[in-house]
């Protein structure tokens, strides 16, 4: 399978991808053979093959091909790659020091009580599954975790909200939804399982829509992409 990628921004620094849900960003090891933005990147971009630093999965290094950032498989939306060891490094203290703004879309069941609100819960693990709870039971990793919402849309039973996440923990944005009660539509894991999906969606409902930085050079750059189709229908089922 050749990953269905396309570019929306790119200049001698980077490359600005709009990915596709259900590709991975990475393989876990060196036995996973899931198509993934690693392989689009080296397969277009040879020369990327060794920027940034790689890192350890399952016990075997694994090459990171200049991917600065990950988006989770079932997660669509914008992904930056850089073209030079400066450049990621320089796009890896943006993002330890929150200097990069993330927005995303997310359908949600119900409808949040406020219009905006900041979730600040702290994200641990409990087995394999991130969470928010932490009575009573053993977490391991606790991180400080915040994100923004701001409802955009009703739609009945669902809401259709813009995310920003202040902080980059993994799954986030599916954990603090879940949190307050409104799950974001068609999450398999965090998500209440007696909850039907809204007709014809048949993925996580959850794009990263737009990206605001300042490049290396300096200039402030805000890329933004449109819904996918097969989100974008979802809307119009329930509008």
């Amino acid at each position: 399978m050749k990953p269905n990628l396309t570019t929306i921004y790119e200049d001698s620094n980077i490359i600005v991808i709009n990915k596709p849900a259900g590709l991975i960003t990475h393989q876990k090891n060196i036995d996973d053979k899931q198509p993934s933005v690693v392989d689009w990147v080296i397969q277009n971009y040879t020369e990327l093959k060794d920027i940034g630093e790689p890192f350890i999965a399952s016990g075997a290094e694994v090459t990171r091909a200049g991917i600065v950032h990950r988006l989770d498989k079932d997660t669509s939306g914008l992904m930056i790659i850089a073209k030079n060891n400066e450049t990621f490094f320089y796009f890896k203290h943006l993002f330890q020091t929150r200097k990069i703004k993330k927005h995303y879309l997310a359908l949600v069941h119900g409808q949040p009580k406020n219009i905006t609100g900041i979730i600040s819960s702290p994200l641990g693990r409990i087995g394999m599954k991130r969470t928010t709870k932490i009575i009573g039971k053993k977490m391991i990793d606790q991180k400080e975790a915040e994100t923004e919402y701001k409802t955009i849309k009703n739609y009945g039973h669902f809401a259709l909200l813009e995310l920003t996440p202040k902080t980059g923990r993994t799954h986030q944005l599916r954990v603090h939804l879940n949190s307050i009660g409104h799950p974001i539509a068609g999450d398999p894991v965090y998500g209440f399982k007696k909850l039907p999906p809204p007709p014809g969606l048949n993925r996580l409902f959850l794009h990263a829509y737009k990206l605001e930085f300042i490049t290396p050079d300096g200039r402030a750059l805000t890329l933004e992409t449109d819904l996918p189709e097969d989100l974008q229908k979802v809307i119009n089922n329930i509008e």
